[in-house]
């Protein structure tokens, strides 16, 4: 394939990513307003999301696998049909029978299909991008900041969609989107996209590449660190403790996804060196790791809580940018090309590993720090957040200290 054609076909992958980002992130804010209006508390409202992670978990696990030996454009396309078949599941269900359980398959399947998109995509710039100096990097940074940051736009066309034409009706025109994105990829994508010769077998499922095996435990943790606190105690708390009304605590956090994109985006120039290595990592998670014990700090001494909380979260969120631009290089980095999408669907499996523990762990500990005061249970999850951000930096001392790019 030539190279005209790889850059074509991967700015068709990437046109495709974008439509399912924005409906994933759309989806999630339907979901979580819908049933707050049900009379759902946060708590049960966050448990619609767990098939959600657990399926990412189980796609990445196989995923892999499935693109190396059927090609990126086979997960595409396995992607975005999967994504119209969870909001189909919505649409054509009568609102009578949105049970919670129906609800919970739709987020499976958006799950899967996030998952199968997501590889798809950040396979791809592999690929294309070659391993010229810093050309991968900055692509890489572009794709997942463009990427977070629709995520963003996506909480707010989710709620301004609900708000105009309810719920039903958002998830269908959230459908038309992926589908146009669907028909528009199988129409203008020519030939292949990351098919090898060499296909893996479900026996390979587990990288034999220590670095990239070190680095998803660190994704584990980093992510781990950030959903402990932001998926279901920060939105708690700043509706309850703070009085936020919904709107407001969600369209913030929609606010805060779009800026840490826009960090992402621009890594490369913020940190403003060569190509990062595992001491750029280190060096970011450890610094990471005081910003969220600050945080608790402020709260356990009373100060002022929607200043110490609200500038906190500014600040995580331009440091977790950083890190997890650093992390999503560093995987690129760590593989060949053979490897690409083996390697990268075990990296997201430990990342969709995280973001469950975290929704987890935060609603749980929240829950705990309520028997005290309001504050308790977010200063439990801020310290939680605070150790896994330490023992991701303590992992990732053990990465290489030096660019391993393998050169065809």
């Amino acid at each position: 394939m030539s190279t005209a054609s790889g850059t074509r076909n991967y700015a068709i992958v990437t046109m495709a990513y974008w439509a399912d980002t924005l409906a994933d992130g759309a989806i999630r804010m339907l979901v979580l307003f819908y049933f707050y209006q049900l009379g759902y508390n946060a708590l049960q409202v966050a448990s619609l999301f767990l098939f959600y992670e657990f399926f990412g978990i189980v796609t990445n696990f196989v995923g892999g696998v499935l693109a190396s030996r059927f090609g990126l454009k086979s997960t595409l396309f396995m992607g975005l049909g999967t994504q119209m078949l969870a909001l189909a599941i919505l649409v054509f269900m009568p609102v009578s029978g949105l049970t919670v359980a129906w609800v919970m398959a739709s987020q499976a399947f958006s799950g899967i299909a996030k998952d199968l998109t997501k590889m798809s995509s950040k396979s791809a710039v592999k690929l294309v991008a070659g391993d010229g100096e810093g050309r991968l990097y900055r692509w890489v940074a572009l794709l997942t900041g463009s990427k977070n940051a629709l995520k963003g736009v996506g909480f707010f066309i989710g709620s301004l969609l609900l708000s105009l034409v309810g719920f039903q009706a958002s998830c269908a025109v959230l459908m038309a989107i992926v589908g146009i994105a669907l028909i528009l990829a199988a129409v203008l994508m020519r030939g292949g996209l990351g098919d090898v010769k060499n296909k893996s077998k479900f026996s390979q499922l587990f990288s034999k590449n220590r670095a990239v095996n070190l680095l998803s435990v660190a994704r584990f943790f980093l992510f781990g660190a950030r959903d402990v606190w932001f998926v279901v105690a920060l939105p708690v708390f700043l509706s309850t403790v703070l009085g936020w009304k919904f709107w407001q605590a969600g369209g913030f956090m929609a606010l805060w996804v779009i800026g840490y994109g826009f960090v992402q985006a621009f890594a490369p120039a913020i940190l403003r060196g060569k190509d990062p290595t595992g001491k750029t990592a280190t060096w970011l998670a450890l610094s990471l790791s005081l910003i969220p014990l600050l945080i608790g700090a402020g709260l356990y001494f009373s100060w002022h809580p929607a200043t110490i909380v609200l500038g906190g979260l500014i600040l995580f969120g331009i440091a977790f940018a950083l890190n997890s631009a650093v992390h999503s290089f560093l995987i690129l980095d760590y593989t060949d090309h053979d490897k690409v999408s083996i390697n990268v669907g075990i990296y997201y499996m430990a990342n969709a590993c995280g973001r469950l523990i975290g929704t987890v762990l935060s609603g749980l500990l929240y829950q705990l720090g309520l028997n005290t005061n309001g504050t308790a249970g977010l200063i439990y999850c801020l310290i939680a957040s605070a150790a896994f951000l330490f023992v991701t930096g303590v992992i990732s001392l053990a990465l290489p200290r030096r660019q391993i790019t393998k050169h065809l």
